[in-house]
């Protein structure tokens, strides 16, 4: 169940805190040398940021921190399901491509979602450094960050595993498939 007014319970903060712990300290390797404690304290601190990572994970995202990179004051909390979350596929990259979508437009868009969620998409270094950790979106595919001279031209930006190889494709923003989501972070 998802939670209303971007304000959790006493009992949903506490049940996500204790699941977001639980994942943390099963996956060591996505983030050494962290301190859970630390982590938890800023949690607690900001009530948006709890809630967006509750979005995270009622859409099936399994949010966990990464290391992403050399920044090691902000913590990187990013979807870690082996698969494209399921309560975010079947969505167009944007609102102009939902827009100009005229038959069987999808129900939203990546970025309307996103920013509904309080969160970003991936860029693609982000991707390739989080397929550095495990094994993701072997059976689907997750929409990334696209950059602006390749959105202007109508296309958007995914990439999957496939091969035991990491791609990066391209395809109409417009589009949208059942096995396509996308995966956010959300710094803390």
């Amino acid at each position: 169940m998802m939670a209303t007014k971007k304000e959790l319970s006493s009992a949903l903060k506490e049940e996500l805190i204790n699941t977001l712990r639980t994942r943390f300290e099963g996956n060591m390797h996505r983030h050494e040398g962290y301190e859970w404690d630390k982590i938890q304290s800023k949690l607690e601190a900001d009530s948006d940021k709890l809630w967006s990572l509750n979005e995270m994970e009622v859409t099936g995202g399994e949010p966990d921190i990464v290391k992403l990179g050399d920044n090691d004051s902000e913590y990187l909390f990013v979807d870690c399901s082996p698969e494209s979350p399921k309560g975010r596929r079947s969505l167009c990259y944007d609102r102009e491509a939902l827009e100009s979508r005229k038959k069987y437009p999808p129900k939203s868009s990546v970025i309307d979602v996103a920013n509904e969620m309080g969160i970003e998409l991936l860029n693609e270094e982000q991707y390739y450094k989080l397929q550095s950790y495990g094994e993701f979106d072997t059976k689907t595919s997750s929409w990334i960050s696209t950059p602006s001279v390749i959105r202007e031209l109508g296309g958007a930006l995914f990439c999957d595993r496939r091969y035991n190889q990491v791609f990066t494709y391209h395809n109409g923003a417009d589009s949208y498939y059942a096995a396509r989501g996308f995966r956010g972070c959300l710094k803390v």
